[in-house]
């Protein structure tokens, strides 16, 4: 038996309410979906671009790094320049922090500031000895320019002491300098 021709309209409006409730859903969530796809991209941006100043901020060593000797038994002094690397983005260092670390101890060294006659740095403190190439005449270091940076430990380093100096700028990360005292100590030493 054939549905009468009202119930066959009343059976199609259904299939189209709910044809449309289900259009209406899809595009609900499409829409959730879509925008948090948009969220994660924008971030996952964000956090790539976030990697990319951290790495173009390196630093790195220009030449030899010395030690200074005051006696034939131990050094007070640890002399290095440093630049940018290739593509590097500016440094202040006015904000570095230089640590200072051995087998029996570890110390934040303070900053002191460039003087004029330059004054050499007391124990536990460092200081931008010498600024080649300047092109300002702040502390950042920017492209083209060398700072030679001068440390000076709190306890002396002795014969055969391996030693480390971390320079942490504020974006980018650390120079680790590692070396090894020389085992016959003169006034001024390479150190490997």
């Amino acid at each position: 038996m054939k549905p009468a021709i009202g119930e066959r309209a009343f059976t199609g409006l259904e299939a189209a309410i709910v044809l449309i409730a289900f259009v209406v859903v899809a595009a609900v969530f499409s829409y959730i979906v879509l925008g948090a796809g948009f969220f994660t991209t924008q971030k996952s941006q964000a956090v790539v671009h976030a990697g990319v100043a951290q790495d173009s901020s390196t630093l790195e060593i220009v030449g030899n790094v010395y030690v200074l000797g005051t006696q034939a038994v131990s050094i007070d002094t640890i002399n290095f320049t440093c630049a940018l690397a290739p593509g590097g983005t500016p440094v202040d260092f006015d904000k570095v922090v230089i640590t200072y670390s051995n087998a029996t101890m570890l110390e934040t060294l303070t900053h002191v500031g460039v003087g004029t006659p330059f004054t050499a740095p007391s124990a536990g403190q460092w200081a931008i000895a010498a600024v080649y190439n300047p092109v300002t005449t702040d502390d950042v270091l920017e492209k083209g320019e060398q700072f030679e940076i001068m440390v000076k430990p709190t306890s002396p380093i002795i014969k055969n002491d391996k030693f480390q100096l971390d320079i942490k700028p504020v974006i980018g990360p650390a120079l680790d300098i590692i070396r090894t005292s020389p085992a016959s100590i003169q006034k001024v030493n390479i150190v490997y």
